[in-house]
């Protein structure tokens, strides 16, 4: 019986120790996993944040060749008969158009991807440190 005993309190001790290792090694992983989380959703974000500026961009630089043709449009008005001008008028038009899509389309992105704050990971992070705390699954 005496041996019983003997084992029974080593027992807990060993048992007690792989417990707390067991916590330490999924706590590792869960921050770990978090990290990676977060490292992923901050390269969307910057990803979204790129290409909307990049279409900003694209919309600035159209937005000086429309106001070339817009000031062509007036000279050529100015110089010669309807045709010319009102066909470069055109033109300026169609850059116009084409300078607020792509405006309204770079906004739209770079909304998408302001803050680069990780969100999901951070409210991850939250969630976990409160079940941590009140000590539920």
């Amino acid at each position: 019986m005496p041996t019983r005993a003997g084992n029974s309190g080593a027992g807990e001790s060993r048992g007690l120790g792989a417990a707390t290792r067991l916590v330490s090694e999924r706590a590792s992983a869960l921050v770990r996993l978090e990290l990676q989380l977060a490292t992923a959703e901050l390269k969307r974000k910057l990803s979204e944040l790129g290409v909307g500026i990049g279409l900003l961009a694209g919309a600035a630089l159209f937005a000086l060749y429309a106001l070339g043709f817009g000031l062509a449009a007036i000279a050529a008005g100015l110089a010669t008969t309807v045709s010319t001008w009102l066909a470069l008028l055109i033109v300026t038009g169609a850059l116009i158009v084409i300078v607020t899509i792509l405006a309204l389309i770079g906004y739209a992105r770079v909304q998408k991807g302001t803050p680069p704050m990780p969100e999901q990971a951070i409210e991850e992070a939250k969630l976990t440190t409160e079940a941590l705390k009140n000590g539920s699954h």
